[in-house]
């Protein structure tokens, strides 16, 4: 009898152990990683942020530069994070070691410590070598790379924290003759420093980072063949040689791969910076495309069945975190509104981050407290011919966020007063409900009945959070007391 109980106690033991260990596995999700963009007129408080990723199981961050405010939410988490060295600082970087040298005491040794920022990655200018920077930073981005590396390997870190460089996918192409990606290669005005670049990132056993955009090739080109953007496998393959391409995504990623086995780096690792769908702000940017976008591509990129070029799990970040109303509109309109998360911190859509299709919500920012609910709105009783108040439009327009307007976009169906009421009261809004800031000469006037229609939000904005929720910790706990107790019933 003693021998049977000894047996049944270890057997309850070990049971208990790989079932508690079960629990606290499936209480995180995969570490899907995600960019977190700032670029707004009012700001999430980052702590709310932090436990809103670690809530949903993001497991690595993209940051575009390092904020103090976000470097000390982050402290004490598990999340991987990449931190960046904006464009605009590459040629100080590139001029003074010492520059250097302060940056990576102050941003990465500063909090690099048990209990401190788990950093894995520096990004050394975001995007450097983009067209549209008519070579600005071609000059300033390797001895900045250098520099960084340098620092890094003199405070001790230099195999622990590691150098990329995020390029646009406009470094690489396939000519028009033969577009294929087995054709790729590198731009022949940036091939050589491009090329450099590699070569240091290689010897250092760092990645090369790509942002990737589907979006665009629809964007950019009226004829592109909508489902050739998604996952589904529903457009006309591409046949290169003996590989098929159901998705521009792996036609995309395997032009670099091809590009790079021909400049002597086939096994170079890659890291996909950006990659996203926007969900305003265009006709093709709408919650619809960008759920299906991002879901399909989530379930790809885990999936392991990597690119018909290479196998495996693909690596890579999600753009973006939350919407960014004060973002350059020059690409297009829908620069803004990137995010899977409203600029309050409210999901857009269900999004299943472990890749398994499941219509799963994600968990929202808690504890966001609102400016009072009124709105600044065109007021009907003023008369006004209608070129003064285009006028007035126009500059609410230019002084706050009304790319919701656009064409194909959510408010485009709005009359010309619909329109003004929508740019007064963005105006008012990014401006603090400041009563001067609803008046544009009598036009305007304030209202604490809703405006919104026919699927246009008129927002009202953030004022400050308060913490309402769970610390993540103790979620983790009393889900994983929920298992043992669970446990317990099994073995009663």
């Amino acid at each position: 009898m003693v021998l049977d109980f000894r047996y049944h106690y270890h057997l309850i033991i070990m049971v208990f152990f790989f079932f508690f260990v079960f629990c606290a596995m499936a209480s995180r999700v995969s570490g899907v990683g995600v960019n977190w963009g700032t670029m707004a007129t009012h700001q999430l408080p980052p702590k709310k942020v932090v436990k809103m990723l670690k809530q949903n199981g993001f497991g690595k961050l993209k940051l575009f530069d390092a904020d103090e405010w976000i470097m000390a939410a982050l402290m004490g988490t598990d999340i991987e994070v990449m931190l960046a060295i904006p464009n605009n600082m590459l040629e100080e970087m590139s001029k003074t070691p010492r520059a250097a040298d302060s940056w990576v005491a102050e941003n990465v040794t500063g909090y690099l410590y048990p209990g401190g920022v788990n950093i894995k990655f520096v990004a050394v200018g975001n995007e450097p070598f983009l067209k549209a920077y008519n070579g600005s930073y071609l000059h300033t981005t390797f001895p900045a790379l250098k520099n960084i590396q340098t620092s890094l390997y003199n405070a001790g870190l230099g195999s622990k924290v590691k150098v990329t460089v995020p390029f646009n996918a406009d470094i690489y192409f396939s000519p028009e003759s033969n577009p294929v990606p087995s054709a790729g290669d590198f731009r022949p005005e940036i091939r050589d420093i491009t090329l450099e670049i590699i070569q240091f990132l290689y010897s250092c056993e760092a990645p090369l980072t790509v942002n990737i955009y589907p979006f665009l090739s629809l964007y950019d080109n009226d004829n592109f063949p909508i489902e050739f953007a998604f996952f589904e496998g529903n457009s006309r393959p591409l046949r290169d040689g003996s590989l098929l391409y159901n998705n521009v995504f792996d036609a995309n990623l395997d032009t670099l791969l091809w590009a790079l086995e021909k400049a002597g780096y086939p096994d170079m690792q890659i890291l996909v910076g950006e990659v996203g769908w926007p969900t305003d702000g265009d006709k093709n940017a709408n919650i619809q495309k960008a759920k299906r976008f991002n879901q399909g591509l989530l379930k790809h990129v885990m999936s392991g069945n990597g690119t018909p070029k290479r196998r495996g799990i693909i690596d890579m970040y999600l753009f973006s975190l939350i919407d960014e109303n004060a973002k350059s509109i020059a690409p297009g309109m829908f620069e803004r509104h990137w995010g899977i998360f409203e600029f309050d911190g409210k999901p857009k859509y269900e999004l299943d981050l472990a890749g398994q299709e499941l219509n799963k919500g994600l968990a929202p920012v808690h504890g966001i407290k609102y400016m009072e609910r009124q709105w600044c709105v065109l007021n009907t009783d003023a008369g006004t011919n209608e070129r003064f108040l285009a006028r007035s439009i126009d500059y609410a327009c230019s002084q706050s966020d009304c790319t919701a307007l656009g064409y194909g976009s959510s408010c485009n169906n709005l009359s010309l007063q619909g329109n003004a009421s929508y740019a007064f009261n963005m105006y008012y809004q990014v401006h603090n409900q400041r009563d001067w800031d609803c008046d544009f000469s009598g036009l305007a006037i304030v209202t604490d009945e809703d405006p919104s229609e026919n699927g246009c939000h008129f927002p009202v904005m953030i004022s400050y959070g308060s913490s309402l929720m769970v610390h993540g910790g103790l979620s983790d706990i009393l889900r994983n007391v929920l298992c043992v107790c669970t446990l317990i019933m099994i073995l009663l």
